[in-house]
This record gives C-alpha cells, sequence and structure tokens, in this order.
C-alpha cells in the first residue's frame, strides 16, 4: 500500500518539529541540563511522534476502505496500528 503524499504534509511537519526537538533533548543531555526538564522534552517528542505515527496509518486506512483493495490484509493493518500501541 503506497501512501497519498498529498494528505501528509502536516504529518510531514509535525516529525520536522519532533526532529528539532530531538536535538534539543541531545543538546540538553550534553550540557547537563535538569533531569526534569530533559524529560520533559524527551515527552514531547515521543507525543509527537505517536501522533505523526497515528495520522499515517489513518491515512492509509482511509486510501484502503476508499480503495477496496483485495491484496490489503486486514491483519497486518491491524498490527501496524497496534504497533504504536
Amino acid at each position: 500500500m503506497q501512501l497519498d503524499t498529498t494528505d501528509l504534509g502536516p504529518v510531514v511537519n509535525r516529525l520536522k518539529r519532533a526532529q528539532g526537538q530531538l536535538g534539543a533533548v541531545t543538546r540538553m543531555l550534553e550540557e547537563g541540563s535538569d533531569c526534569k526538564d530533559v524529560v520533559t522534552q524527551l515527552a514531547a517528542v515521543s507525543r509527537a511522534l505517536d501522533k505523526a505515527g497515528f495520522a499515517i496509518i489513518a491515512s492509509g486506512l482511509e486510501q484502503c476502505m476508499s480503495q477496496e483493495d483485495p491484496s490489503i490484509d486486514k491483519k497486518d493493518l491491524e498490527k501496524l496500528f497496534l504497533s504504536l500501541a
């Protein structure tokens, strides 16, 4: 299943922000920042990645439902979804 990239612009933007946040976490660790601040930033990165993953899967599911492609295995889609849970 190929994803339609026209709907994924916001997801790409979210991933780029998460990439910047992750870089900030790395710098914070290297600079010896406060543990609470580091964990807070790391949690924000994790949430951003989770939201991006769910958006990608939701887009894929929507495409699958509209195309009714018999080659798509529902069990594989379920595994993808559960991998983020």
